[in-house]
């Protein structure tokens, strides 16, 4: 009886196996020979003969004539020793048995075999966090395949690395068989999964310009909470932390931090919390600048004066590897608009410590001619091939081209649908060719998101949302969401397609629903349902064009018991906006984006224009025009400052006047001191917002340090908010009942202001703000808030 192989590993541990279980109806067996022995060379002693015959013996499914086929010796040959053991090999590499003897008996030459067993099932056994068709997509060995110890190692290492990639470093998989008639058998994986490790914290030590949160943020890794349980990426994975160490030195480089190095990254256990501290020792070093810039070109055709004029980056400059990546790619794009498609650019760097400096010299030489044979993309179980092909920048035929195969892997890496993306080169069919082996590990790209919190607009807010960024394997986005306010009901259904009609497009729509409950701000309740179809397109590699179209209906509720006419307990011009209504537009938006950072912009701007014409078809006719953009300059990591700006204007055409629900309201979250629909034009009488056609608001924004610990999350802003709201189509300042002008309408554009202090906190349940507000400037029928607190989106 053959002894359990076993497969086991703890913390990296190598596989260990000592045979195989052979099992039959949960009995162990002896089986008539040891069919999965150890393998046997067997020659027989030095002799030479000439073989008349060829025996092959043992076989049972496999031909006789598919044998000779990988025997290399025939009949009539002269055979020896090392023929025979030259033949016994080629057998063995075949896979197709566990054990083969030779023998030269006279001329006779005796093949004995003993068949490898066909796999019948493969099975799992254990495997509760890890469904089967995962485990299924991982292993190389499928049912029909020919059984080989070889590859059963391979696949228990295969399962073992994955369920170390999910967090669970102390799996093990023990392979087992059931033996089958006419030799196939059942292969069976038993998995103890084990507990699933954490990471307790994340700590960082040497850094001094960046806080810990900020490096947390640039990181993979994260730290376990108990709402992050559909996140993957709060388990302990050495790969990840090694990952993390790479894009930590790709954060510093970028911003200027030449001599910056990783010291060491270590994870700690602790096994009564069943979970890691991942600590990253830092070497920050200081800053340095680009010092004398150079061009050397081997070309006779190549002017090196000239390229050096094309250099986007400039001496005095903050240094930055990603700088250095975008010159080498202007170069490469300048020698190949002059005729030369193989030049290999490559920067030379002399650093200057004690002018915190750094010469680069790029050095411009011919490459070798070669050519792309052939493109292979493995890795990507989810994602679909021609998904990651459009993000190539080369194709199958094309001449190879360094620059463009570095792009190409930072565009398939940009679709956010893998943890790491490679692009090798393997030899090709010929010497002036190559493959690219472009090589994925897909990452979790759906979300399932529950929220529940108090502010003081909403009050109670509930938020559910489920989300697909690579929705089918496409790299569609699909994403729903339910949110529960008083002050707000929505639902909406949003689905994009990156590459409509395949090609450089942005496709999608919206289908939303929505209630909005006014009675305290304008005493009215509005509710629409629609849908947007939109399409998207770059202008350039900082700008996009995005269209779209919207059919939306909108009521406008104002109880009958408020509007008795002659007795109206609310302002006469929202009884006079009750009723149903149905937009048709069509619109446009361009941005333009140059800041450094979309998400924590230290420095840059951006701005965007947009405009709406609602009157192709419906009972609504407006022209509407906005624009917003903001600028940012970081003095150090303390102390960032922001001016950002937002105003726009609607009209009706047609004759049309501008509905309520269709009018700009500003305050609460867009004018700080303000409540929401604080300022503008107002009724008195009942102290009803009424909204206005124009709008322009300003804000200068400063954060500050607050000398707490990084580790409570909380960050400061001194504020002013400053702007204007006004204007009322003449219609909507007289009384319907009377013809006489609503004395009690109050309609100035005038200038308001306020100052204050935000505090941030991104706190466990999600980051919250509070806002302390004074009031500098405002109109005496405004209404004001001194504090008020809500969720944020960004610290």
């Amino acid at each position: 009886m053959a002894d359990p192989m076993r497969s086991s590993r703890a913390g990296g541990a190598a596989l260990v196996l000592s045979g195989l279980a052979v099992l039959l109806c949960g009995t162990t067996l002896a089986t008539p020979h040891a069919a999965f022995a150890q393998t046997r060379l067997q020659a027989p002693p030095q002799q030479s003969a000439v073989v008349g015959r060829i025996l092959i013996q043992g076989n049972e499914r496999i031909d006789p004539e598919t044998i000779l086929s990988y025997l290399p010796i025939q009949t009539g040959d002269t055979v020896d020793s090392a023929k025979i053991d030259v033949a016994l090999k080629a057998l063995f590499r075949t896979d197709l048995f566990s054990d083969v003897k030779i023998d030269l008996q006279g001329t006779d030459l005796i093949v004995r075999v003993i068949e490898n067993p066909i796999i019948n099932r493969v099975l799992f056994e254990g495997n509760s966090n890890l469904k089967e068709d995962k485990l299924q997509d991982e292993i190389q060995i499928r049912p029909r395949g020919v059984f080989t110890r070889a590859k059963v190692e391979e696949d228990v290492g295969r399962i073992v690395e994955l369920y170390r990639r999910s967090g669970r470093i102390s799996a093990t998989v023990t392979p087992k068989i059931v033996e089958l008639p006419q030799r196939r058998v059942d292969l069976i994986f038993e998995i103890n999964e084990g507990p699933k490790s954490g990471i307790l914290r994340v700590d960082f030590l040497g850094n001094v310009q960046f806080s810990a949160n900020e490096l947390r943020g640039v990181i993979v890794t994260k730290e376990s909470a108990f709402y992050k349980f559909f996140s993957s990426n709060d388990n302990y994975d050495p790969d990840r932390v090694e990952y993390d160490r790479e894009q930590l030195r790709k954060f510093y480089r970028n911003r200027g931090f030449y001599d910056f190095r990783v010291i060491s990254s270590v994870a700690e256990l602790e096994p009564s919390r069943n979970g890691f501290a991942v600590t990253y020792a830092l070497d920050e070093g200081v800053r340095y600048h680009f010092g004398k810039l150079t061009v050397k070109a081997d070309l006779k055709k190549l002017n090196a004066d000239i390229l050096r004029q094309l250099l986007p980056i400039r001496s005095g400059q903050l240094y930055s590897d990603q700088k250095i990546e975008q010159a080498t790619d202007a170069l490469t794009f300048a020698a190949g608009a002059a005729g030369f498609a193989f030049v290999d650019v490559r920067p030379r760097y002399t650093p200057n410590p004690a002018k915190h400096t750094v010469d680069v010299e790029f050095e411009v030489k011919e490459g070798p001619r070669v050519y792309i044979d052939r493109i292979d993309v493995v890795g990507n179980t989810q994602t679909l091939d021609y998904v990651i092909r459009r993000q190539l920048g080369v194709a199958e035929g094309d001449a190879y081209n360094r620059a463009l195969v570095d792009r190409s892997k930072l565009s398939v890496k940009s679709l956010g649908f893998f943890k790491d993306v490679d692009i090798t080169n393997v030899p090709g069919s010929a010497p002036d060719r190559t493959n690219l082996l472009v090589k994925v590990t897909e990452q979790p790209t759906g979300q399932l998101t529950f929220s529940a919190g108090y502010s003081s607009i909403d009050k109670l807010v509930t938020d559910i949302g489920v989300s697909q960024s690579n929705f089918r394997g496409r790299a569609e986005d699909l994403r729903a969401r339910i949110s529960l306010g008083s002050l707000r009901q929505q639902a909406d259904l949003s689905f994009t397609e990156p590459h409509f009609l395949n090609r450089d497009l942005q496709g999608g729509f919206d289908i939303y629903a929505q209630r909005y409950d006014f009675s305290q701000q304008a005493s009215y309740t509005s509710q629409s349902i629609g849908g947007t179809v939109r399409v998207a397109f770059p202008l350039t590699q900082n700008s996009l064009l995005t269209t779209h179209y919207t059919l939306r209906t909108d009521d406008v509720i104002v109880p009958d018991a408020l509007c008795v006419p002659g007795a109206e307990l609310v302002s006469v011009v929202l009884c006079e906006q009750r009723g149903s209504y149905l937009t048709s537009l069509v619109g446009y938006s361009i941005g333009f984006d140059k800041r450094n950072d979309p998400i924590q912009p230290t420095r840059g701007f951006y701005i965007n224009l947009s405009q709406d014409i609602a009157g192709l078809g419906g009972t609504v006719h407006y022209l509407k025009s906005e624009v917003t953009g903001a600028f940012y300059h970081g003095f150090n990591k303390d102390f960032i400052f922001k001016f950002s700006g937002a105003g726009g204007y609607i009209d009706g055409t047609s004759g049309n006047t501008i509905r309520i629900t269709d009018r700009f309201y500003e305050g609460g979250d867009t004018f700080r001191g303000f409540q929401i629909a604080g300022i503008g034009p107002r009724d008195t009488q009942f102290g009803d917002s009424l909204g206005g056609k124009l709008y322009a608001i300003g804000t200068m924004e400063m954060q500050i340090p607050t000398k707490l610990p990084e580790q409570y999350g909380i960050k400061a802003a001194l504020f002013t908010d400053f702007g204007t709201l006004g204007i009322l189509d003449r219609a909507n300042k007289i009384d319907p009942n009377t013809n006489l002008p609503l004395t009690a309408v109050r309609d100035d554009l005038n200038l308001r202001a306020s100052a204050g202090i935000s505090i941030f906190w991104r706190s466990p349940l999600g980051p919250l703000r509070f806002d302390f507000s004074q009031i500098i400037k405002k109109d005496s029928y405004d209404k004001t808030e001194l504090f008020r607190f809500s969720t944020y989106t960004r610290f």
